[in-house]
């Protein structure tokens, strides 16, 4: 096995301020409002050292424990979907001008060279299938800028949540691809490989030091019993068949009596993609800014069409988003539109599971196979 390099710890501010001398606006996991969110990273001191956490259906927690390890632990609320596929965007502008006419302005692309510390396995599996979409399903010159400027540099997960399911997608916990560097950390400092050209040629300037066989076949374990500390999978077979001959099972009424529609689920979702487009006109009258921002397939405006909401009550609509979730993106996209990264079981105010859901609707057994 070949061992990569390795950054000692003291190095990991001289990769964060090298890329800041290449013209990187650096980004890092950091504790915001007893969360770990992504901001704008210009120490290496700003990162969550010592810190783990504990989440479960419903919960999400972090604690302080004696460690010199940033990253301890498996995820937060955000992925890189708002960073590539914003929030909320202006995507053109429209005003009245003295003649009378109306003029239209495209709205710029950002395109500010970002590099992002700390990517998870998931995370990257996520931003494969978001570029499925706005890269070729649906080309999108937004998204397009914005992906372009990335440089990511992920970290293998050595510390699985409970709510963790990434070996059962297939997705994780270990970084197979999409990134320019990957890191394994270690209480001594991080075993580097390049993913990329680019990342090659970023590997070439780190301060590196030989890596230990021993060390690495360590961190390496770690990954791998992180894998194995998993514990919830999804239902074997195909999973778009067994859902969609399941369309009238007493699950989704059940799940339904629980379900809030608010959806969180689907606001912290990686892959999730839905969005509405509305216009906000300044108080005077004279211009307008045609707005794109995220939706939710549980909200009752997404399926209204033509004075009707199509899908009237909470269990249509998780009905919807489950089955195209895991069903129905096998064909648009060759996979599930899952990546396993569990946070909508956390962040489910009432702590729905969907492994749970989804062994319930697809047991082989039951009423619905009379």
């Amino acid at each position: 096995m070949e061992v990569p390099g390795f950054l000692p710890r003291a190095g990991l501010q001289q990769m964060i301020s090298l890329l800041q001398d290449q013209g990187y606006r650096c980004v890092g996991p950091q504790l915001r409002d007893d969360a770990i969110l992504y901001d704008t990273l210009s120490d290496a001191d700003q990162l969550p050292a010592g810190i783990i956490q504990q989440q479960s259906p419903g919960a999400y927690r972090l604690q302080r424990i004696d460690s010199p390890r940033c990253f301890s632990w498996a995820n937060g609320p955000q992925a890189l979907k708002p960073l590539t596929f914003a929030p909320r965007e202006a995507l053109w502008y429209a005003r009245v001008e003295p003649d009378g006419n109306l003029r239209f302005r495209e709205a710029a692309a950002d395109d500010e060279p970002l590099a992002v510390l700390g990517v998870r396995a998931c995370d990257l599996a996520a931003l494969a299938l978001q570029d499925q979409h706005f890269l070729q399903a649906q080309p999108d010159p937004y998204y397009n800028a914005r992906r372009r400027r990335l440089f990511l540099i992920a970290v293998h997960c050595s510390h699985s949540a409970d709510t963790c399911f990434c070996a059962a997608t297939g997705d994780g916990p270990q970084a197979q691809s999409g990134f320019d560097l990957a890191l394994h950390e270690t209480d001594e400092g991080f075993f580097v490989r390049a993913g990329s050209p680019a990342g090659q040629a970023f590997y070439q300037q780190l301060p590196l030091e030989p890596g230990d066989a021993g060390a690495f076949a360590a961190a390496s374990r770690e990954i791998e019993e992180s894998a194995l500390r998993q514990s919830r999978t999804l239902p074997v077979g195909d999973l778009e068949r067994q859902l969609f001959d399941r369309l009238e099972h007493p699950q989704w009424q059940l799940v339904a009596e629980r379900c809030l529609s608010c959806g969180n689920c689907t606001q912290v979702c990686p892959t999730c993609f839905c969005h509405s487009e509305n216009e906000a006109p300044s108080l005077d009258g004279l211009s307008s800014e045609h707005q794109r921002q995220w939706d939710s397939c549980f909200s009752p405006g997404h399926s209204y069409l033509h004075g009707t909401t199509l899908r009237a009550d909470t269990a249509s609509r998780y009905r919807q988003w489950l089955t195209h979730k895991f069903g129905s993106w096998q064909t648009q996209y060759g996979r599930s539109g899952c990546v396993g990264c569990g946070r909508c079981i956390s962040w489910c105010p009432v702590g729905i599971d969907p492994t749970a859901e989804l062994a319930a609707i697809c047991q082989p057994e039951g009423p619905h196979d009379a």
